[in-house]
C-alpha cells in the first residue's frame, strides 16, 4: 500500500518547470533549447545546482549525461534509475522531457525533506541529444549509455554548420568520463507527456505505456527536368514536385488503408531550383514510418518503396530511395507495467495500457535494464510545437505516481 500523506509540491515542482522554459524562451511561450548549445549549458549549470542543493552526488559521463545519486541503505544494491532530457525541438514546449527531469528532480527533494531513505540507491538522468533536432539521429545520450550506438559514432556525429557533437561537449563543459556512466541498474522509470491526444479525448489520467513504436526513415529522391515556368508546356514537363505531391498522397493512402495504429509522416523536403519561375527538377523528401510490430513495420516501409517507384515509373522520372536510419520496436517490463498499474489504481487515478508512438530515452535503456513509461495527458495532444501544453493537475498527478512508483521499487 501506499502512504498516501506522502505527495510532490506542486507549487515547487512548477516553479522549476517556469524557471526551466525562460531558458531559450520564444515568443509564444515554447523553447529553443537545442543540443550543446549555450542555452543548453546554461540549463544544465541550473540543474546541476538543483542537483547539489539537494545533495546528491553528481557526476557526467563521457556522453554528457547528468546523473544524481541519492544514496539507499544499501548502497552496494543496484538503483532505481529515474529521468528524461532536457533539449527540446527549435520551436519545442516546456514539458516534453523536461517534465521527466524536472519531477524526477521533485521526487528526490519530497524524500529528503520527509527523512525518507530507501533501500536502494536512487539515481535521476538527465540525457543528451534526445531530441535529435541538432545532432541526428536522435537519442544519442540513452543510445551510447545502452551501447547501441558507440563512442566514435555518437562523437562524430555533426550538425549543419559541420561543428561535431564532441568539440560541442567540450566547448559547454560537460564532457565527463566513461567511468561515469551507470554500471549496473534495477530499473528505469520515465514520466512524459503523452504527445498525442487519446488520453485527453478519453479523459484518462494515466498511460501505463507498455513500449515504443518501431521506426524506419527513407529518403526519397526525385528526378525530373528544371524548364522555365513560361515557355514550358504543361503536357512536356518532367515536373518534380508534382510528382512527389502524388507520391505522397500514394503513402498516405497505404497507411490508411492499412490499419489505426500504422502512420507515416513526410516531414522534411528540400526543392531544386527552388524558384518561382522554375519547373522543379529535383524533390528530396523523407518518410517517417512506424509500428508496434515490426514485421508490419517492414511490410509497410517496403510497400511504400515497390508503390513509389512503379508511379514514378509511370510519371518518367526516376526515382531513388533510401533507408537511411532504422530502430526496431520496444516492449517494457511486465513486471514494472504492473506496479504502475497498482500504484495508479491505489491512488484512484483513471487509466489506460497503450503503446508509445514517439521514440524516447526509454527506448535504449530498454536495452540494457527493466524499463517502463508513465504518460500524463497534453492538450489537444500538441507537442514538439510551442503551443505544447498539460495541465497541472495532470502533472500533479503523473508526478506523485511517480513518487510512489519509485518508493516501491527502491524498497524491493
Amino acid at each position: 500500500m501506499i502512504e498516501k500523506d506522502l505527495k510532490i509540491d506542486i507549487k515547487r515542482l512548477m516553479k522549476t518547470i517556469n524557471e526551466s522554459a525562460e531558458i531559450g524562451r520564444l515568443s509564444r511561450g515554447g523553447i529553443c533549447r537545442l543540443a550543446l548549445t549555450d542555452e543548453d549549458k546554461e540549463m544544465r549549470d541550473l540543474y546541476v545546482k538543483w542537483l547539489k542543493k539537494i545533495g546528491l552526488q553528481v557526476r557526467i559521463d563521457d556522453f554528457g549525461n547528468i546523473y544524481g545519486r541519492k544514496e539507499g541503505k544499501n548502497p552496494d544494491a543496484p538503483p532505481v534509475l529515474i529521468g528524461s532530457h532536457l533539449d527540446t525541438q527549435p520551436e519545442g514546449g516546456r514539458y516534453d522531457g523536461i517534465l521527466g527531469v524536472l519531477a524526477g528532480l521533485e521526487v528526490l527533494t519530497v524524500l529528503n525533506e520527509s527523512a525518507i531513505q530507501t533501500e536502494r540507491p536512487i539515481e535521476i538522468i538527465n540525457f543528451t541529444n534526445e531530441e535529435g533536432s541538432r545532432f541526428e539521429p536522435p537519442i544519442l545520450g540513452a543510445g551510447g549509455l545502452s551501447g547501441h550506438f558507440n563512442q566514435d559514432f555518437v562523437y562524430t556525429r555533426t550538425d549543419r554548420e559541420g561543428k561535431a557533437f564532441l568539440e560541442e561537449l567540450q566547448r559547454i563543459g560537460y564532457h565527463g568520463e566513461k567511468r561515469n556512466r551507470i554500471q549496473n541498474s534495477y530499473c528505469y522509470l520515465e514520466l512524459h507527456i503523452e504527445q498525442g491526444p487519446v488520453l485527453e479525448h478519453k479523459n484518462l489520467d494515466i498511460g501505463v505505456v507498455t513500449g515504443i513504436q518501431g521506426m524506419d526513415w527513407l529518403e526519397v529522391k526525385i528526378t525530373g527536368q528544371s524548364d522555365h515556368a513560361g515557355p514550358t508546356p504543361m503536357n512536356m514537363r518532367k515536373d518534380a514536385l508534382y510528382v512527389a505531391s502524388k507520391l505522397i498522397q500514394l503513402i498516405r493512402d497505404t497507411i490508411i488503408n492499412y490499419n489505426e495504429e500504422a502512420t507515416a509522416t513526410v516531414g522534411r523536403m528540400a526543392i531544386k531550383p527552388n524558384s518561382i519561375n522554375c519547373v522543379p527538377g529535383e524533390v528530396i523528401f523523407s518518410v517517417d514510418v512506424r509500428h508496434s510490430d515490426d514485421t508490419v513495420k517492414e511490410y509497410l516501409s517496403q510497400v511504400i518503396i515497390e508503390k513509389l517507384s512503379i508511379a514514378a515509373a509511370t510519371e518518367n522520372v526516376s526515382i531513388e530511395i533510401n533507408k537511411i536510419w532504422e530502430t526496431s520496436s520496444s516492449h517494457f517490463s511486465e513486471e514494472l507495467i504492473q506496479v504502475i498499474s497498482k500504484t495508479t489504481e491505489e491512488l484512484g487515478y483513471t487509466s489506460q495500457k497503450m503503446i508509445s508512438g514517439a521514440g524516447h530515452d526509454s527506448k535504449y535503456m530498454n536495452e540494457i535494464t527493466p524499463t517502463a513509461m508513465i504518460f500524463i495527458p497534453c492538450v489537444d495532444g500538441k507537442s514538439h510545437c510551442q503551443e505544447e501544453f498539460t495541465s497541472q493537475e495532470a502533472i500533479e498527478k503523473g508526478a506523485n505516481l511517480l513518487l510512489h512508483t519509485v518508493c516501491k521499487l527502491a524498497n524491493a
